[in-house]
């Protein structure tokens, strides 16, 4: 995750609460979804960015999460999503960040 996206989650939970901050990522590879996951629930573990050492604990999911797609629009899922869906593994992308969420989130949907 660079660091200007570091930053703006950083901003946006400070502003209005980690508890009111739901991050979604689209990462297209499990282990890069699962260090954003990490950078934005437990710090960046790289320690190069805004998030390097803060646990902000934010709740985070993967768009392919089933809780994620459920709220969506279907039309809209379809046309923004639904190609990515077909020839990604979205249970994989899901999992990835389902364990960081799991282990160091403080709040959930």
């Amino acid at each position: 995750m660079d660091l200007q996206n570091q930053q703006r989650i950083k901003d946006a939970a400070e502003k209005f609460g980690a508890e009111n901050v739901v991050v979604i990522l689209g990462s297209s590879d499990a282990e890069g979804a699962e260090i954003y996951a990490e950078t934005v629930a437990a710090g960046d573990p790289t320690y190069a960015g805004p998030l390097a050492g803060v646990s902000l604990g934010l709740p985070v999911y993967h768009v392919f999460d089933p809780a994620i797609k459920e709220e969506a629009d279907p039309a809209v899922w379809e046309e923004q999503i639904g190609m990515m869906e077909m020839v990604l593994d979205t249970e994989a992308l899901a999992e990835a960040v389902r364990k960081m969420r799991e282990e160091h989130s403080k709040v959930t949907l």
